[in-house]
């Protein structure tokens, strides 16, 4: 008795594969990515080209507004590399505790077309050095 092959079965999985791994790489390439930017990047594209991007900076301690409830901040977000450049980001939304002036954040968010403000919908704080040390110091305990 012959062995009955399933060609037709390996075709239709391979297929399916294909197909579902060419989805997921062109749902990855569409206008939804996000760049991440540092400021001077940010300013030197037009403000139609950053709709949907992440920035990068300090946090200014000139202009810096927390809002009343502590549910949002206005500031001035430096360039790591070039501290001349900055631009204004508005957030709204819990801060984080770690917020501060002089403080490295990461913004997510868009331009605004009419003026050159950023409209942060999120907002991450790098965690601060005193982290570390009290990691050292636990590890050094340890050992």
């Amino acid at each position: 008795m012959a062995k009955k092959t399933n060609k037709g079965v390996y075709v239709v999985a391979l297929a399916l594969f294909l197909g579902g791994l060419s989805y997921l790489i062109v749902s990855g390439l569409t206008q939804d990515s996000v760049y991440f930017l540092n400021v001077s990047e940010a300013l030197a594209m037009e403000s139609g080209e950053v709709r949907q991007a992440r920035l990068f900076g300090k946090v200014s301690p000139d202009g810096l507004v927390l809002d009343a409830d502590n549910l949002g901040a206005s500031f001035d977000l430096i360039d790591k590399i070039d501290p001349t450049k900055t631009l204004r980001v508005e957030y709204r939304g819990a801060l984080p505790d770690t917020f501060k002036e002089d403080v490295e954040v990461i913004v997510e968010g868009g331009l605004d077309p009419d003026s050159t403000v950023f409209k942060a919908r999120t907002l991450v704080t790098k965690c601060p050095s005193k982290y570390e040390e009290e990691s050292r110091e636990m590890e050094q305990r340890k050992g």
